[in-house]
């Protein structure tokens, strides 16, 4: 079922999302060779924290950090730790966070130094595909519009779009009805209506789409071994059309 927020739940919403925006923006300026993914967690905690928020993936169906960092061949759900990031990695940082009981969601990829000019077009490309998919949520439009805008943007560049792992829905619940794809057909899936709210994120490889879990049974990783990016927003639908909840 899915759910239509009301004004005061989108304030929430709002609050968590600007609480991740920030807390995005300190980890973007702290990416350097050398630091390790650790620490870049351990910044997120204490800066979501000062802002009144609790992070939302930490203990989320096991999740042993605040936030998801995946570097290179790595799509999604890395676990952060002693790992050093070095010059030419990229690294895609995803998070979340909880006010009174309303949740935000936002990722995005970082190069580490200095990234080669492929690793930077795939960066651009993914971050365009997810502002592509965001301009179609819009009232009267389908869940298709969405997916297809993201499919289309990729596929055009000659890159692939994730296709076991998807957007959602988000309100009180990390993930609630519809499931978001990045892939799809336009004009069609469930009607567009003022209310929801979609955590559109845009996973895209620059080879191959399929992807498996490695033995930590978290990350996420390309089976060609090739780049992956990541961008994400939480989206409200609303009569004057798409409001990103996760800026500053």
């Amino acid at each position: 079922m899915i759910l239509l927020k009301t004004e005061r739940e989108l304030a929430l919403m709002r609050r968590a999302g600007r609480a991740v925006a920030i807390t995005l923006e300190e980890i973007r300026m702290s990416v350097k060779p050398g630091i390790t993914t650790g620490y870049l967690d351990g910044l997120a905690e204490k800066t979501l924290r000062k802002l009144g928020a609790t992070p939302a993936f930490k203990g989320y169906q096991g999740f042993p950090a605040v936030i998801c960092a995946s570097i290179n061949e790595e799509v999604v759900h890395g676990i952060p730790g002693p790992r050093k990031l070095k010059n030419g990695d990229i690294i895609k940082i995803d998070m979340g966070a909880v006010v009174e009981g309303y949740f935000g969601d936002a990722a995005i990829t970082v190069p580490v130094g200095e990234a080669s000019l492929e690793a930077a077009e795939l960066i651009r490309v993914t971050e365009e595909c997810l502002y592509k998919g965001i301009e179609q949520a819009r009232v009267g439009k389908r869940l298709g519009d969405i997916s297809h805008a993201v499919q289309r943007t990729a596929e055009s560049h000659g890159y692939s779009v994730v296709r076991d792992y998807v957007g959602h829905g988000i309100g009180s619940r990390m993930h609630e009805d519809p499931p978001v794809p990045n892939y799809g057909r336009p004009s069609r899936g469930p009607l567009l209506r003022a209310g929801m709210t979609l955590a559109i994120e845009p996973m895209v490889n620059l080879g191959t789409y399929e992807v498996y879990v490695k033995e930590d049974q978290w990350t996420v990783v390309t089976r060609d071994g090739k780049l992956s990016a990541h961008f994400e927003h939480t989206v409200a639908i609303t009569p004057e059309g798409p409001l990103i909840l996760t800026v500053g």
